[in-house]
């Protein structure tokens, strides 16, 4: 990951970034995204007009914090952060 290998700390939106050795991702599931945009064009599909149909947004968020690299870069994170986090890689 460039990021680490400049040492520079980043925080990304969601996904896995931060399994692939980001610092952090902060952000909506992809995953639910991608299952709520296949029902969108489902529905479409079948006829539904697309200025009919609600407007959705995640309804769940995810922290993850990667304490590896953090350690690589020479930051602590704090314990009230890790506390938040939803998931910590060691």
């Amino acid at each position: 990951m460039m990021a680490l290998r400049h040492a520079l700390p980043a925080i990304f939106q969601g996904g896995t970034f931060a399994a692939a050795g980001g610092m952090m991702d902060y952000g909506g599931d992809f995953a639910e995204a991608n299952r709520l945009a296949g029902i969108y064009a489902g529905r479409i599909l079948k006829g539904e007009k697309p200025a009919d149909l609600p407007v959705q947004q995640a309804t769940k968020v995810q922290l993850v914090v990667n304490l590896k690299t953090a350690k690589a870069l020479g930051i602590t994170v704090s314990p009230s952060l890790l506390r938040r986090a939803d998931e910590v890689i060691e």
